[in-house]
């Protein structure tokens, strides 16, 4: 008998984790798709929440702490918002090694209680440090959890599976202005936080059900690097990051300004804190649709569509209606805003994990999230020291800054997408 017959007939020996680890993602199934709904849940609950940051920006600035500056004010949000990104690094790392469990159940509970902190607190530095830094790592821990989690049971459809995910944080954003501004007309400021750390527990700990991994647990790699320079020196990766930083760097700004806008143009309070929810609205369908001809036509293509069009939205749609009160100007400003930046928002992971090769995914992954806790952490509080310095009521200055940058961004984006095509010698990147 041949070596090769007998190897044919030795019992298999290989374990059943390697052999299914071994094995392409089985793009979904149920137990896939009820990731991508724990996904949603979890992001609903962080991502959409922090989408809502106009509701307390507003509020801080004529209630708990008018005698800040807007830029004061929007570095507890800012923190916020880097805090998504910069502890992505360890928090995928510990998820590699240990599973979900260990970093989504505590970082839920973190966010329930940052809540719960919130609404007892009366100076800037309790809230910075129970909104700012408390909620923002809890929702860093959720955020990231659900990203690896779901990237893991899809290939193929990666980009429709993630972008399904992240319309989480555009339904939270429409959800909970307006959740939040009728139960505070009922019971208050910290009584409208309470309820919402109450629903916000109830979804955590259904998403904390759902949410599932499908890789095998590894060894821990103390060799990894948490950032690595060296990745810019290859160009697609440099230019990409570089534009996307541009581009994340004044994104938020309407989110956050906006509502305040409006009610110095005389809308009703109300109406105002709806422009969030008009925002999210369109950004929902934002980071559903184009991630779905994303796979069929590039991914780079449709962000770096996205991308200009979020510039060209903000100096087109928003900074005309500083000179010129419009009511109807201004839904209209958030509808088109909310579609394309919700679109480039989605896109974002799924192209870091294109513009390389597969044996720096981790690093790059880990690269790109600390540039972009940079962009995130620096944006509002510029543009709110440009409201600051125009004297808080004047929009031009921040409205200019905020879309000359996204449009500098989808600049850089072109030449990141046109190398990379170059790259790989095909236009569907």
């Amino acid at each position: 008998m041949s070596d090769t017959s007998a190897k044919e007939k030795e019992p298999c020996t290989e374990s059943p984790i390697i052999k299914e680890s071994s094995v392409l993602p089985p793009e979904g199934g149920t137990r896939g798709w009820l990731c991508v709904v724990g996904a949603f849940l979890g992001i609903f609950c962080t991502f959409g929440f922090l989408n809502a940051i106009g509701v307390f920006q507003t509020n801080y600035q004529e209630t708990t702490l008018h005698e800040y500056n807007p830029s004061d004010i929007s570095w507890i949000f800012a923190t916020q918002l880097a805090l998504m990104w910069a502890p992505g690094p360890i928090f995928g790392r510990i998820i590699d090694t240990y599973g979900p469990a260990p970093v989504l159940y505590p970082c839920s509970f973190l966010c329930v209680f940052s809540l719960c902190m919130t609404s007892l607190a009366s100076q800037y530095y309790q809230i910075y440090l129970a909104q700012g830094l408390g909620f923002g790592i809890g929702a860093g821990g959720v955020f990231t959890t659900c990203i690896v989690c779901v990237g893991q049971w899809f290939v193929r459809r990666r980009a429709l599976a993630a972008g399904v995910a992240v319309a989480g944080s555009s339904f939270g954003g429409v959800i909970f202005p307006i959740f939040f501004q009728g139960v505070m007309e009922r019971v208050g400021f910290n009584g409208a936080v309470r309820y919402t750390a109450l629903m916000i527990g109830i979804l955590m700990a259904a998403s904390c059900f759902l949410v599932n991994a499908r890789l095998p647990r590894k060894k821990w790699d103390w060799e990894t690097k948490w950032f690595d320079w060296s990745l810019f020196k290859e160009r697609e990766f440099a230019l990409f990051t570089t534009g996307a930083f541009f581009t994340m760097w004044t994104i938020f700004a309407p989110l956050n300004f906006l509502p305040s806008m409006a009610l110095d143009q005389g809308f009703s309070s109300s109406l105002a804190f709806y422009l969030i929810s008009i925002i999210n609205t369109t950004s929902m369908l934002g980071r559903i649709i184009p991630p779905y001809f994303a796979d069929k036509v590039g991914s780079f293509n449709v962000i770096t569509l996205s991308a200009g069009m979020t510039g060209v939205s903000m100096l087109a749609l928003w900074l005309p209606f500083n000179y010129h009160s419009s009511h109807a100007g201004l839904i209209v400003f958030a509808l088109a805003y909310g579609f394309c930046s919700g679109a480039f928002v989605s896109l974002m992971m799924p192209c870091v994990a294109k513009a390389g090769n597969i044996e720096t995914l981790g690093r790059r992954f880990g690269t790109f999230q600390i540039v972009m806790a940079i962009s995130n952490l620096t944006g509002l509080p510029t543009t709110g020291a440009i409201l600051d310095r125009q004297g808080g009521h004047e929009y031009s200055g921040l409205q200019i800054f905020s879309g000359a940058s996204a449009v500098l961004g989808s600049l850089i984006l072109v030449a990141a997408t046109y190398f990379l095509g170059k790259t790989k010698g095909s236009r569907k990147v």
